[in-house]
């Protein structure tokens, strides 16, 4: 991704829900990747594989976002703009 595509992905207007959990980016490496994650609260937090959440607890990481698994059922959560 080129420094312009990053600023404008990070710059879009409403690309937030501010009051739902959001997928901010995903990093490291395929083995052990770890996302940052903004809480309805409003903070931020890095999550990996097994980390619990509001939502449920980190099942997958990959390069689109985060799945999350609570009470029996999965979602995905995918980074604003991809």
């Amino acid at each position: 991704m080129s420094n312009a595509t990053v600023k404008s992905a990070a710059t879009q207007k409403g690309a937030l829900n501010k009051s739902s959990l959001s997928v901010l980016g995903v990093f490291g490496p395929k083995s052990d990747m770890r996302a940052l994650m903004r809480m309805s609260s409003g903070r931020v937090k890095e999550v990996k594989l097994g980390s619990r959440v509001s939502s449920g607890t980190v099942v997958a990481i990959d390069a689109d976002g985060v799945m999350l698994r609570q009470s029996g059922q999965t979602k995905r959560i995918v980074i604003p703009g991809s």
